[in-house]
């Protein structure tokens, strides 16, 4: 699978220009899905000495790209006066709608090919003996809820969502 990640705010705390502090267990879920043969592209707004901060940043913690802002190692997009579209199976960023799940979740979602449907409804198709879990489930998305609003994430616009 050929997976698109955003840097700031999604591998790294949102500190642009600067590189923030890793978004914990980020550096090491994306090192695990390469080793597992995905194809991980670097897909971020950064451009120049930024974005190449951003590749040694990634480089230094033993994470290489199979490509940066592009579909792959061949592929140029310099010059071009409008976006182009990249052909990835899944974006993983944090403008996603509903933000972005921790990197636990995002690996065993991509392991597993779930959903956050599927997420969704093993919450809800939980029987009423299950209420510890459900419990367990609210309490979760309540936390997240909670960690996003005090990140300041809101609904930003944002170009590709996961």
């Amino acid at each position: 699978m050929t997976i698109a990640v955003d840097f700031d705010g999604t591998i790294v705390e949102h500190k642009y220009p600067a590189i923030g502090k890793e978004q914990p267990f980020a550096i090491d879920t994306l090192k695990r899905l390469s080793q597992k043969g995905h194809k991980l592209i670097l897909w971020t707004a950064r451009e120049g000495q930024l974005l190449e901060d951003a590749v040694n940043y990634c480089k230094e913690r033993g994470l290489e790209f199979y490509a940066v802002n592009s579909d792959g190692p061949m592929t140029e997009f310099e010059g071009a006066t409008v976006a182009r579209k990249l052909r990835a199976d899944m974006f993983i960023d944090d403008r996603n709608l509903g933000g972005l799940p921790d990197w636990p979740t995002i690996y065993n979602m991509i392991n597993n090919h779930q959903t956050f449907g599927d997420l969704i409804a093993k919450a809800s198709d939980l029987d009423d003996e299950d209420e510890d879990e459900r419990g367990f489930f609210q309490r979760i998305a309540d936390r997240c809820r909670a960690s996003r609003s005090r990140m300041g994430h809101g609904g930003h616009r944002h170009r590709h969502h996961w």
